[in-house]
């Protein structure tokens, strides 16, 4: 290895211009600080890593003017500080070079391993592609960092030391970057270093958040806490004084140390809770740390002894940790002069990863902490998730858009019949719940029974409740559950079914269309041969024949040009047609084409209405009834399909009616009545309008046909209380 004379020959020469000494941390330092925990050789390798980032970055500055090798050796610094391996500090030192130097993967691999080469590419942001957006391209590379991650958990960690360095020197940057810095941070970062357990790296990112994005409040807040010190520091002295006498008398061998909460938690409980600083009472807590779980909860008994606990603020996540593997007893307590004092009980190994995380798995030695490997089961799982989830996103947008949902989790805690415990972000539903018992369950279920009494999917779940879901093998996802889910898990997966069946129905009304107009075009039995398809495909610059049958049946293409196209040999058709051939025969209208029909609002066609259809961009048939006002919207004229309905139609049809009523006590429930007897169901009621002697009600009902619809009307007619019935 080096010499101490030869690493500080090679060091940049400081320049106090702009970085202060107590900032500056050498790679003389880095090595001195390494060598406490790896051994000799793994050390050299790390300044082997050193030399070769120096040199790619030579002549490169950061904003601040540094040197820019200064930053990579922050970054290994604040890795070294968690313990990592050797190669996640080689890592470290290297993360820029693929970025921001002409040094390719390949030649980290040649140096330094594929394993460092794989660690360094995870990080690197994907600067070879166009994007529409800076959104998509942000999205787009937090996409290829999480899938790197998926395969090494050391990704994420890297990158979160660096986004931890870049927010403590983003001073340098303009105010408006560096808010969006601050947000970035906010919403992905943090929630990411809490999810992993990494609570130290967490309150640093949100405290230096709050700083950049609000910099004044920030200040005011900070001011406020060192005056809060001088008030209560007597107080709080008598508070640890009590307590260790206490816990002294009893024989619990313990460690009591006071602690102020982080700017970030006191600015989002003001602003949650609409309150100034002066009414915040909970400023400063106290954490106790003991040997061993059982004293855990003795020292539990003996604060509630000591002092009275205020009610409903008790959580043992001993019992059950948190997601990410934090262990702890909290309680809130009524202190000296009604000060109430948040306590915090933990075992000294369950306080040092709290600290650290994940990334404990580094730290601590094989067998010396059973909750790293607890904590590296949970995260595998989370990743599991992720990955499930990127699979199944549609678009780098909608998957980091499901990851910010899955980042946020105020958890509860329910059962299943078996007795096993899940844990769901606050405002789960049952549909989160199936779906986080298993897709398929998810996929099909119909209800359930919460605390053995039968509820809706749309049911909010409490802690301590047992669920049991009903399924149904003839039950799938509904658009609407998209309304009130809130994990990522059952959101993506809804989505994904539902885009998959309209695919597939899309493709169907597809090839009926374009069937129709080929009829039309050329006869009954011609067929478009092979040449003509490629030739057509080639023109629409899609993949496949059922991506063209797709692009019909979603109404992004007419059938009418895509026919003439293939009929054509020349392919030259023009893209703005007004007119179609309406002598074939119209399509026919089943009631089970799905997603890719659906009924106009405007005017509730149901079987045996004269109808007709306009084609809405993305959506596929929209189907009206041949009266409708709406269909005389000029941009409907050169999109409009000829439709029937088939002999044998299935399904439901919702139908409005005006119904005007005296006003008699029951009168509604009369109505009501006799719609239930004729098989109908009630989908909404609206009075629109009442006087002293009458009312006029409007119903939206479920019929099958015409036919369903006059008996229902006959038989409401036929009420005395009824003046006039009309169909609206």
């Amino acid at each position: 290895m080096a010499t101490p004379e030869t690493v500080n020959q090679l060091e940049p020469a400081p320049d106090k211009s702009y970085v202060n000494d107590k900032d500056r941390y050498l790679i003389s330092d880095l090595c001195t600080e390494l060598e406490e925990y790896l051994d000799t050789q793994q050390v050299a390798e790390v300044y082997r890593a050193y030399l070769f980032g120096a040199q790619a970055h030579e002549g490169q500055k950061r904003v601040s003017g540094e040197p820019y090798i200064y930053h990579p050796v922050a970054v290994a610094r604040i890795m070294c500080k968690m313990r990592m391996d050797y190669k996640s500090i080689i890592a470290a030192l290297l993360h820029d070079v693929i970025e921001d130097t002409p040094t390719l993967k390949e030649q980290l691999a040649e140096k330094f391993g594929d394993e460092v080469a794989e660690l360094v590419d995870g990080v690197s942001k994907l600067t070879h592609l166009d994007f529409v957006s800076k959104a998509e391209e942000q999205a787009e590379n937090f996409r290829k960092m999480m899938l790197a991650m998926v395969k090494d958990i050391r990704v994420i960690i890297i990158k979160l030391a660096d986004r931890l360095h870049n927010m403590r020197t983003l001073d340098a940057m303009r105010p408006d970057k560096r808010r969006r810095i601050a947000r970035e941070t906010m919403d992905i970062y943090a929630p990411i270093a809490n999810r992993l357990g990494i609570y130290n790296m967490r309150h640093e990112l949100l405290d230096l958040s709050i700083k950049n994005a609000y910099p004044m409040r920030y200040k005011a807040l900070t001011n406020a806490c060192k005056q809060a010190v001088g008030y209560r520091k007597e107080v709080f002295e008598t508070i640890k004084s009590a307590i260790k006498k206490r816990l002294k008398a009893v024989n619990i061998e313990a460690r009591v140390k006071h602690r102020r909460k982080n700017i970030h938690s006191i600015y989002y409980k003001m602003k949650e809770k609409k309150i100034s600083f002066k009414e915040l009472k909970d400023v400063y807590g106290v954490r106790i740390l003991t040997n061993s779980v059982d004293d855990c909860y003795r020292v539990l008994g003996v604060m509630h002894n000591l002092y009275k606990p205020i009610p409903g603020k008790f959580k043992d996540y001993l019992a059950i940790p948190k997601a990410n593997g934090y262990q702890s007893l909290h309680t809130s307590l009524f202190g000296p002069h009604g000060i109430p004092i948040e306590v915090q009980i933990r075992t000294k190994a369950m306080d040092r990863f709290a600290k650290s995380g994940i990334a404990a798995h580094w730290l601590y030695k094989k067998g010396e902490e059973s909750s790293t490997e607890s904590a590296q089961t949970r995260a595998l799982e989370w990743l599991k998730g992720l990955l499930e989830m990127q699979q199944r996103a549609g678009s780098s947008l909608e998957f980091l858009e499901n990851v910010k949902v899955d980042l946020f989790p105020d958890e509860i805690y329910v059962f299943t019949p078996k007795g096993n415990i899940m844990k769901l972000p606050r405002g789960a539903t049952v549909v989160d719940f199936a779906y986080a018992v298993h897709t398929d369950i998810g996929n099909t279920c119909v209800a359930a029974r919460i605390d053995h009494r039968m509820s809706p999917l749309s049911s909010h779940l409490h802690n301590g409740q047992q669920v049991e879901i009903i399924t149904s093998k003839n039950s799938r996802p509904h658009p609407s559950w998209l309304n009130y889910v809130v994990t990522a898990k059952a959101r993506t997966n809804i989505r994904h079914f539902l885009k998959s069946l309209q695919e597939a129905e899309a493709i169907s009304l597809g090839q009926r269309l374009l069937q129709q107009a080929l009829v039309q075009l050329k006869g009954k039995d011609y067929q478009p041969d092979e040449q003509q398809l490629v030739h057509v495909l080639e023109k629409y610059g899609l993949e496949d024949y059922d991506c063209l049958l797709s692009e019909i049946g979603l109404g992004n293409r007419t059938a009418t040009l895509v026919a003439k196209a293939l009929v054509d040999e020349q392919g030259q058709v023009e893209e703005d047609v007004r007119e179609f051939d309406f002598s074939g025969k119209p399509l026919p209208i089943k009631g089970t084409e799905g997603l890719v029909v659906s009924y106009a609002n405007c005017c509730k066609p149901v079987p045996g209405d004269d109808i007709v259809a306009h084609f809405s961009q993305g959506r596929g048939l929209v189907v009206h009834r041949l009266n409708c006002k709406n269909l005389h919207d000029p941009q409907h004229s050169n999109r409009k399909q000829e439709v029937q309905w088939s002999e044998h139609v299935e399904g439901e049809f919702q139908a409005a009616l005006r119904i005007q009523v005296e006003n008699q006590r029951g009168a509604l429930a009369r109505l009501a009545s006799v719609i239930a007897d004729m098989s109908s169901n009630i989908e909404n009621v609206n009075q629109s309008e009442k006087d002293g002697l009458i009312s006029t009600t409007d119903f939206v009902i479920t019929v099958r046909d015409r036919t369903h619809l006059a008996r229902i009307m006959k038989k409401l007619r036929a009420l005395p209380v009824v003046n006039k019935i009309l169909r609206i």
